[in-house]
């Protein structure tokens, strides 16, 4: 397995974990009168604490800019392309996604960490794709 492709994998984990913070807020929110029916859809998310909407988001956000770089990293890998910059990026991204949902939903990675995490993600989307369009 290539560094990127286990960079991939780890990223693939927390992009598919990061649905149990929200379901945890979701089902452990308030009762209301509205609330007695176990089948009834969740509170709109204005009215969720402010937690729980964030770790929505959070999720929502990491899919947002998983997709790109996993298909990124697998044209890289069918086309043989593994270099200091792709590894790099892939681990990068990793680290950048934990520390995003982690502030995300802890509520501390407000403006203007949070934007600047994110367009570091998007930079390491970037170096993948320049490695792959643009080799050396």
């Amino acid at each position: 397995m290539t560094p990127e492709l286990w960079w991939m994998t780890w990223t693939a984990i927390l992009a598919g974990s990061l649905w149990i913070p929200y379901i945890v807020g979701i089902n452990t929110e308030p009762e209301t009168p509205d609330r007695g029916d176990p089948f009834k859809r969740p509170p709109a998310q204005s009215q969720m604490r402010a937690w729980v909407h964030r770790a929505h988001r959070a999720h929502l956000n990491l899919l947002e800019q998983f997709l790109p770089m996993l298909a990124l990293v697998l044209i890289a890998n069918a086309a043989g392309i593994s270099t200091t910059v792709t590894v790099w990026a892939c681990a990068a991204f990793f680290v950048l996604r934990v520390v995003h949902a982690v502030g995300m939903i802890a509520g501390w990675a407000g403006f203007p960490l949070r934007p600047v995490i994110f367009l570091l993600g998007w930079a390491c989307i970037l170096a993948m794709g320049i490695s792959i369009i643009a080799p050396n």
